[in-house]
C-alpha cells in the first residue's frame, strides 16, 4: 500500500512540474507574440493596414469550407476557393468551358509533348529574366564605285527585362544613356512563342550610336582613312517561324526561353519562313567634312531600305553537359526575295536575298534559378547598283532569371 501511495505521489509531482514548465514556456511567449503583433499593427500606415485586412479577408474566404460534391457546379465552387485544377477531368465544367478545356488539352498534347527521357518540364509557368544585352551592327563592302568601306557601330550596352508565361515571352531593353542623358541611342523589343513542334520570334530594334568608318578610295590613293560618323540611324524588325522535325527529343525552349530541361543530348533539322524589314538613314548635317565629299547634300544621301521574304532550312543541337549545363548551336541559312532601293527617289528594285543566321547558347540551371549566355549573328548580303554590302548584327547577352 505504501508503495502505491509513493508511486502516486511521484506521478503527481511530475505532472505538477510539467504543468509548471508549460506555464513558463508557453504562456510568456504568447504574451510576447501578442505584443509583437500589436506593435506591428501600430506601426502600419493606413494603406498597410488596409492591405493586410484585404489579404486576410481573401485568405479567410479561400479557406472557408465548401461543398466538394463532384457535380456540374463543383468547378465554380472550387474556383472561388482557389482549388481549381485544369488537369482534373471531373471538375464538372459547363459545355463551353469543357470545350475550351478539351481544346487546351489537345493543343498541349499535340504541340507541347516530349519524350520524357530527353525533355522534362520545369514545373513552373512563370519566368522573370534580367539581361545585359551587348550588340553592334556592321557594314562591309563598296557603297560607291572604287570605295571599299568598313563601318562598325560603337558597342551598344542595353539593360532589359523579360517576362514569360508558359510558351510566351515578352522582353524590352534599352541603352543606359537613354535613362541617364535622355538620348534615344538604342532600344530593343522582343516576342517569342516556343512549343515542342515550332517556334515564332519577332523583334524590333533601333540604333543611333556613333559609327566608326574605315575606307579606301582607290580613285585617289590606296591609303586607309578613318573617322567617326554620327547622324546614322538604323532600324530593323522581323518575324521568323520555324518547325522542328525531331520535336519529341529536342527542345529549343531549354536553351533560349528556359521553360524546359534537356536531359539528354539531341539535335534536329528545322525549316520555316523569315520576314524582315531593314532601314538605314543618313543625316548629312551631322556628317564630318570628309564624308561630305561623297555625300554633299541630303538629296545625295543613300538610304539602305529593303524587305526580305525568305524560306530557311537549318540545324540545331543541344549538348547536355553534366546535370546542370546545356550548350546549344543553331545555324539557319535562308534565301528568298527582296525589295530594296538605294537612293531617296522612291524607285524599288527586286533582287535575290541570301542570308545567314547563327546562334549559340550556354545555360546553367540550379533549382528554380538559371544563368545564361547567348550569342546571335545575322548576316545580309545587299546589292543595289554599284553598291555591294554585307550588313550584320552581332549580339552577345548575359542573363539571369528565376522560375516561379
Amino acid at each position: 500500500m505504501k508503495r502505491c501511495v509513493s508511486i502516486f505521489c511521484v506521478v503527481c509531482c511530475i505532472h505538477l512540474l510539467s504543468w509548471g514548465q508549460d506555464s513558463v514556456l508557453v504562456s510568456m511567449p504568447q504574451d510576447d507574440v501578442v505584443q509583437q503583433i500589436a506593435d506591428t499593427v501600430r506601426h502600419m500606415n493606413k494603406f498597410q493596414r488596409f492591405k493586410a485586412k484585404i489579404t486576410q479577408s481573401i485568405k479567410n474566404k479561400l479557406n472557408e469550407p465548401y461543398d466538394t460534391t463532384r457535380n456540374k457546379g463543383y468547378w465554380w465552387r472550387a474556383m472561388k476557393h482557389g482549388k481549381i485544377d485544369f488537369n482534373d477531368s471531373t471538375m464538372g465544367y459547363p459545355k463551353f468551358v469543357k470545350f475550351c478545356w478539351n481544346a487546351y488539352k489537345w493543343g498541349d498534347h499535340t504541340f507541347n509533348s516530349y519524350d520524357t527521357a530527353y525533355v522534362q518540364g520545369t514545373g513552373k509557368n512563370w519566368k522573370l529574366i534580367f539581361k545585359s544585352d551587348n550588340w553592334l551592327d556592321t557594314y562591309v563592302g563598296t557603297p560607291f564605285k572604287d570605295v571599299r568601306m568598313v563601318m562598325n557601330s560603337n558597342l551598344v550596352s542595353n539593360v532589359g527585362v523579360s517576362l514569360s508565361f508558359m510558351a510566351v515571352s515578352l522582353g524590352y531593353s534599352m541603352n543606359v544613356s537613354n535613362l541617364i542623358h535622355g538620348e534615344n541611342v538604342s532600344n530593343k523589343a522582343e516576342f517569342s512563342f516556343v512549343c515542342s513542334r515550332f517556334a515564332l520570334d519577332a523583334y524590333y530594334w533601333e540604333n543611333r550610336n556613333k559609327t566608326n568608318v574605315i575606307y579606301t578610295d582607290e580613285s585617289i590613293d590606296e591609303d586607309r582613312h578613318k573617322f567617326k560618323q554620327s547622324g546614322l540611324s538604323r532600324k530593323a524588325m522581323g518575324l521568323t517561324a520555324y518547325y522542328f522535325f525531331n520535336n519529341r527529343r529536342y527542345s529549343q525552349a531549354a536553351a533560349y526561353t528556359f521553360s524546359k530541361y534537356q536531359k539528354r543530348s539531341a539535335g534536329t533539322w528545322l525549316a520555316g519562313i523569315s520576314l524582315q524589314h531593314f532601314d538605314v538613314k543618313f543625316d548629312v548635317d551631322k556628317m564630318p567634312e570628309e564624308a561630305r565629299y561623297y555625300i554633299p547634300t541630303q538629296e545625295d544621301a543613300p538610304r539602305i531600305l529593303y524587305n526580305d521574304y525568305c524560306v530557311l532550312l537549318g540545324y540545331a543541337h543541344n549538348w547536355v553537359l553534366g546535370r546542370k549545363w546545356l550548350l546549344n548551336l543553331t545555324a539557319t541559312p535562308y534565301i528568298g526575295y527582296r525589295y530594296n532601293h538605294f537612293h531617296n527617289d522612291g524607285n524599288m528594285e527586286s533582287a535575290l536575298s541570301v542570308n545567314l543566321r547563327a546562334s549559340v547558347a550556354a545555360v546553367y540551371n540550379h533549382k528554380q534559378f538559371f544563368v545564361g549566355l547567348q550569342g546571335f549573328a545575322d548576316h545580309h548580303r545587299y546589292k543595289m547598283g554599284d553598291s555591294r554590302l554585307v550588313n550584320s548584327t552581332i549580339d552577345f547577352a548575359v542573363l539571369t532569371g528565376v522560375r516561379f
